[in-house]
């Protein structure tokens, strides 16, 4: 539950910091044409530059976020056999996938867990958690690597950040609506933008931001049965439902903000699957296995 509302939390306040800070030096006065009316086409501008900068800008540092925020070691030279076994499996399901061979790392964790990140599919990190490796057969690993492998195959950091710019886009322009529409019927200021419009549109603003991430995390489950199909291809199908099986046995913690979402793992929300960014392991086992039968 905690990564996801840390997910909504970060992504609600990058939008909000960008806004204040137009505000701050009056970019929001070019909305209005003539001091009265809202200009729908600078708004629309407006809005696609506040929602697109937050999501390009994490996508590119996501890299060394990932490594910072989890301390992830890379392996530039293996120095035990399962370092060595752990880049070249990546190596040979990089090349099947078509993709460059990432970065290796392992981060210090007990969670069972594994994510990949990274702005291009040619220079993407995969890392694993020494819980994953301690608790995993290897067979059972090299499932959840062709998993992420398949993540970055089919460029899903660089999709995840379409959308979500795409979303926040309309969460800007919605709430700048909604701001105008409080400021002038409702407040009756007749000319300029007033303290109503600011207050209302920065919580309209907060408002719809959460109820956009259901769109995101609708998507970010859209992934995970496409990543497992991946994997199978990759690893076996046989491999990655034994994985995932393993998956609800071990303990899985939260990855800090932007990569939970690249996580082998889900999580459970008290809210419901609407916030969730993977799809229950059950499920996820039933598609392999129901694929697996119609095959």
């Amino acid at each position: 539950m905690k990564r996801v509302l840390l997910f909504v939390a970060t992504n609600i306040a990058v939008l909000a910091v960008i806004s204040i800070a137009f505000q701050i030096f009056g970019f929001e006065g070019l909305l209005q044409s003539n001091g009265v009316d809202l200009n729908l086409q600078a708004l629309l501008l407006m809005s696609a530059i506040i929602g697109f900068l937050g999501s390009f800008v994490s996508l590119a540092l996501s890299k060394f976020m990932a490594k910072r925020t989890t301390g992830a070691r890379v392996i530039t030279q293996p120095s035990s056999d399962l370092e060595q076994w752990l880049v070249s499996t990546v190596a040979r399901q990089a090349n099947a996938a078509g993709i460059n061979a990432p970065e290796v790392a392992i981060y210090d964790a007990p969670d069972v867990n594994a994510f990949a990140t990274g702005a291009r599919r040619n220079s993407a990190l995969v890392a694993v958690s020494t819980g994953l490796l301690h608790s995993m057969t290897r067979d059972e690993a090299e499932a959840v690597l062709a998993h992420e492998i398949s993540h970055v195959a089919n460029g899903d950091m660089v999709t995840m950040t379409l959308v979500q710019g795409v979303v926040n886009t309309f969460v800007i322009f919605l709430s700048r609506l909604v701001g105008f529409f409080v400021d002038r019927v409702l407040l009756r200021n007749e000319r300029g933008l007033g303290i109503g419009y600011f207050v209302s549109s920065i919580a309209a603003q907060i408002l719809f931001g959460i109820l956009a991430s259901m769109i995101v995390m609708w998507f970010s489950r859209y992934r995970e049965f496409r990543a497992d199909a991946g994997g199978a291809n990759l690893a076996g199908r046989q491999k990655m439902i034994a994985a995932l099986e393993r998956l609800k046995q071990g303990p899985q913690q939260d990855l800090p903000g932007q990569l939970a979402g690249f996580g082998i793992g889900g999580g459970k929300s008290r809210f419901g699957k609407l916030f969730m960014s993977h799809p229950p392991l059950d499920e996820r086992i039933h598609a392999l296995r129901s694929s697996f039968a119609t095959s």
